[in-house]
């Protein structure tokens, strides 16, 4: 083989191997900026509850140094009463017990707090855990937030169905399997999944009106969820809310396209909840 073939060979192996390797660096790049952008909403919402945190301890201490501080004046004043005879002995008794009530009032606040406090932080870890599996996506199809302590999930109808359909698509099936993944982390929590609609009237087959359109979104998405990612139907409830609970005016097309959207909540569990508050047995 002529030497100048042979040259042509070799810098036609670099030139190829030089593009595959930018290839490569410029993959890992953009992979790079998305997990940064991940991670900083993450930061920021971790932030953001270590404050709370905070504040909430400081407001309950102040309670308690306040109750605290009146349990013992009273004390004091039934005493000076009773020695004055301004008040008999079974009256100050009567007056005691009602304080010791107020004693236990506080103790059950107490647990009370503390019950709320932990259901706060495990729905936090959930919601935080849930923007983790999804990873960077576009907050105008995806959102996930915690709002009176409930953990919402608000999907795009774009990114789940066709316009005026009730399929699922091949895409929103990945994103459900995503979101399936760290449900079946908690197996104790329910949920439900809600469809809501735009109001533009619709009519289409088999489907009447949006109340119709609603309820098959909600009950195909719950189908992906038990049929392909074995999330127990038991802890599923599906539902349609058809156009009438919108989150933005359906006066604009981008008003419409927010309406538009599956809800997952999360359900908070109550007996849990009220089982943390019961008096430990002696």
């Amino acid at each position: 083989m002529k030497l100048s073939q042979l040259l042509l060979i070799g810098v036609a192996s670099v030139t190829m191997f030089s593009c595959v390797s930018k290839k490569k660096l410029m993959d890992c790049n953009k992979n790079n900026v998305s997990l940064d952008s991940t991670n900083k909403v993450l930061q920021n919402d971790l932030t953001v509850c270590k404050d709370q945190h905070i504040a909430d301890k400081a407001r309950i201490q102040s309670l308690e140094d306040q109750m605290t501080y009146l349990k013992a004046n009273n004390n004091q004043i039934l005493g000076q009463m009773k020695d004055l005879s301004l008040i008999s002995g079974s009256q100050a008794e009567s007056i005691k017990k009602s304080l010791d009530n107020i004693g236990v009032k506080d103790q059950y606040i107490s647990r009370l707090q503390a019950a709320m406090n932990r259901k706060d932080s495990l729905n936090i870890a959930l919601m935080v855990n849930l923007k983790s599996a999804v990873g960077n996506l576009d907050d105008k199809d995806i959102n996930i937030k915690v709002d009176k302590d409930v953990v919402y999930v608000d999907i795009s109808d774009k990114m789940l169905f066709k316009s005026g359909s009730y399929d699922v698509t091949d895409a929103a099936s990945e994103i459900l399997g995503k979101v399936a993944k760290v449900l079946l982390s908690r197996p104790d929590i329910e949920f439900m999944v809600e469809g809501h609609t735009d109001n533009k009237p619709f009519k289409k087959g088999d489907l009447e009106d949006n109340w119709d359109l609603s309820v098959k979104r909600a009950t195909s998405v719950a189908r992906i969820l038990q049929n392909k990612y074995n999330v127990p139907p038991s802890h599923i409830t599906a539902a349609g809310r058809g156009e009438y609970l919108p989150i933005a005016s359906n006066d604009t097309k981008e008003g419409q396209a927010t309406n538009r959207r599956t809800r997952i909540i999360i359900l908070p569990q109550l007996d849990q909840f009220f089982k943390i508050l019961e008096k430990p047995e002696n």
